[in-house]
């Protein structure tokens, strides 16, 4: 019983990896098709996001098996759980490349992005793919010390998205309403995005050590927008 309980649990790990591999991957084309008004990247990034919502379906469904078919205790069901609470992160990053590119998608053949911003989010960008490839590698190593790490890319994304917005308020902004609003959720998006690597860091450190990291203080890390729940 203990060795299908283990292929089962390894199984499991390489499954979450995956997911996370194609969140980063999706988050990357999203921000090539937004920078580049590149449809078929954001046609590609929809097309493909069904994979990642299949995979997550179907971790849901090893772990859940796992509850019960192996009535796992102490560390094992330690490791079961944040595996589900894994799942939930890792679903959402992909979502929230799929909202990128949906916007890319929707502005076509116009460009969504002003100039003036332009660097901002490629630079939000790189990040969200550098901490999404981090995450991935977490899951992969279950090394703690690398998860704490991943914090300190969140806040580089935090300091973009807090600076983002003093563009956006400025009296001389010149691009109107419409560009306003779709740099405000496309903000939000990278930020949550890096919010949930996060959160997948966060989660392994419990794994590992069964202590679960204190979360930021800030309460922007817990406010969601209404129009988008999945964040």
């Amino acid at each position: 019983m203990r060795v299908a309980y283990n292929e089962q649990m390894t199984e499991l790990a390489d499954l979450l990896g995956e997911m996370a591999g194609l969140a980063g991957t999706a988050m990357e084309r999203a921000t090539q098709s937004l920078l580049q008004a590149d449809l078929t990247l954001a046609e590609q990034v929809i097309g493909e996001h069904d994979r990642i919502t299949e995979l997550s379906t179907l971790c849901e469904e090893r772990a859940f098996a796992l509850l019960a078919l192996q009535a796992p205790v102490a560390g094992d069901l330690r490791s079961v759980v944040s595996g589900i609470q894994i799942v939930a992160d890792i679903d959402r990053m992909g979502a929230l490349a799929l909202h990128v590119a949906k916007i890319a998608r929707r502005r076509h053949p116009n460009h969504v992005l002003p100039e003036v911003v332009n660097g901002y989010f490629a630079e939000m960008g790189r990040i969200a793919v550098s901490i999404g490839a981090a995450a991935k590698e977490v899951l992969e190593t279950r090394d703690p010390e690398r998860a704490a790490r991943l914090r300190e890319e969140d806040e580089a994304m935090d300091d973009l998205h807090r600076h983002l917005f003093t563009v956006l308020m400025d009296r001389d902004w010149k691009y109107g309403v419409a560009a306003a609003v779709d740099i405000t959720l496309l903000g939000r998006f990278y930020e949550r995005f890096a919010d949930h690597a996060v959160e997948v860091g966060r989660r392994v450190i419990f794994l590992v050590t069964g202590k679960l990291p204190e979360e930021p203080e800030s309460t922007e890390k817990v406010d969601k927008l209404t129009a988008y729940p999945d964040l």
